[in-house]
């Protein structure tokens, strides 16, 4: 995790940014690895905590569905077995634990750090961002755990693996959008987070993680791909990683411009209620 972090630093070398813009990254560089550090301080696995909680989930999932429903898929360059299953379903189930998990971490993010708040000098803009990023360095490690078990399976790597960059761009600027939002409104009205809860059980389940899109009657199924961005993430990281071929362009250009207005909204409301954060905490 640390040689993760490490390798951002060249950065730099590729994005023009003005000494006071690279502080800040710096900063919140720093901020992100202390949280890394803080979260398992003093246990065995350490960091390795995020990739055991994923492949429980993956376990489970595989369990009820595969085994006890018995849930087939064929997947084209794939052996049609339960392993099979658990590797389309860990692809869709990835992007969704890094987005449930840095949204939910976010919208808590002001009300955790009442002391920088405080502090004039702070740029508070960072505070969503930490624990986006952090829950989005720990699922790198699914990520790998993945995409080896694909290869394995399978003797190959996909080349669109190369294109897994972009679709990761696009989580994370709906993610920070999203998590802007919430810190900000969770401020004032203390019951987001809660709310946020329910939101995102219901989310989940409109959306096509544990079963395949197929299942989704043909009237609702473009509703459900141009409305809901996790709905065209979650397909795409499956084409790239599973497929290799992208079946979803369209539905990922639009998640991809949805993101990015959810990013400017999200960050414009956090900027105008910001000035009242101090007072109000």
């Amino acid at each position: 995790m640390h040689g993760i972090l490490s390798k951002i630093t060249k950065i730099k070398k590729i994005i023009p940014l003005n000494s006071y813009q690279w502080a800040k990254f710096d900063l919140l560089r720093t901020l992100v690895k202390r949280d890394l550090e803080a979260k398992y301080k003093g246990s065995i696995l350490g960091n390795l905590w995020p990739l055991v909680n994923q492949l429980s989930q993956l376990l489970i999932y595989t369990y009820v569905f595969a085994i006890v429903l018995k849930v087939k898929l064929n997947i084209q360059g794939i052996p049609s077995n339960n392993f099979t299953f658990g590797l389309w379903l860990f692809a869709g189930l990835l992007p969704w634990i890094a987005f449930t998990g840095g949204l939910t971490q976010a919208s808590n993010s002001v009300l955790a750090q009442p002391n920088l708040v405080k502090k004039v000098v702070f740029p508070l803009a960072l505070l969503p961002l930490v624990p986006i990023l952090s829950v989005f360095i720990e699922s790198a490690f699914g990520l790998v755990a993945l995409i080896l078990s694909v290869a394995l399976t399978t003797h190959t790597l996909q080349p669109t693996l190369a294109l897994l960059p972009l679709v990761w761009l696009t989580q994370l600027l709906l993610t920070a959008g999203l998590g802007y939002l919430a810190a900000a409104l969770t401020v004032f009205l203390r019951d987001i987070p809660q709310t946020l809860g329910i939101i995102l059980n219901i989310w989940f389940y409109m959306t096509p993680i544990i079963y395949p899109a197929s299942a989704i009657p043909e009237t609702f199924r473009d509703w459900v791909f141009w409305l809901n961005p996790l709905a065209a993430i979650s397909e795409v990281y499956r084409d790239i990683i599973l497929v290799g071929e992208i079946q979803h362009w369209s539905e990922w250009g639009v998640t991809a411009i949805m993101s990015l207005l959810m990013l400017c909204f999200g960050f414009l409301t956090y900027k105008r209620l910001r000035p009242a954060f101090a007072d109000v905490l």
